[in-house]
């Protein structure tokens, strides 16, 4: 898929409608970018590893992205900072095509995916304290069904499903997943 039909996919679809797990309490709200670079002729979605040494889901594959901060603006702002702060991908050379609606989660975010495209490309500079790695996935490889696989899990008596992207020695799963799999779904209709 080329980086004009990407777009005109994404222009012309309806927003997906699934917010994830239903949450009780006060979830605390982050936002991330769900950003596309094109290499080699083909679109790729950048996603990072988190080190192994975070209290927080260490190790997990994620996209750049954080908490909302009292100085951001809008949750566009707090993607871009984050995605400045943890990988160095210059704000302005991010093109916003838009955002999904709010994905909750079972760790406590109500997550606000940005999508966005990466206009050219940057030399990446990793915070060692929030990524231990930055890579891509073509999205010609998320974009094929067989690679994205939906389990069912009980947690508190619910069911709930569980995505899973294994990729090379990754795995891409939870929330990340959930959100490339709802990305997926509506840009491939």
């Amino acid at each position: 898929m080329t980086l004009d039909e990407f777009k005109h996919r994404y222009a012309l679809q309806v927003l997906p409608q699934d917010t994830g797990p239903s949450i009780a309490r006060k979830l605390r709200q982050a936002a991330v970018l769900v950003a596309l670079i094109e290499q080699d002729n083909e679109l790729h979605l950048l996603l990072t590893q988190r080190p192994t040494h975070l209290r927080a889901h260490p190790g997990q594959i994620s996209f750049p992205g954080g908490k909302v901060e009292q100085q951001d603006s809008s949750m566009t702002a707090t993607a871009l900072r984050e995605a400045y702060e943890e990988i160095a991908l210059p704000k302005g050379n991010v093109e916003v095509l838009g955002q999904y609606p709010t994905f909750n989660t079972f760790t406590g975010f109500a997550i606000t995916p940005i999508i966005g495209v990466v206009k050219q490309s940057f030399v990446p500079v990793l915070d060692p304290g929030e990524v231990d790695e930055l890579f891509t996935v073509p999205l010609s490889f998320l974009l094929e069904p067989q690679n994205r696989i939906e389990k069912q899990f009980t947690r508190r008596g619910v069911q709930y499903s569980v995505y899973f992207i294994p990729f090379k020695h990754y795995m891409i799963w939870g929330a990340t997943a959930a959100m490339i799999d709802t990305f997926c779904r509506q840009i491939s209709r």
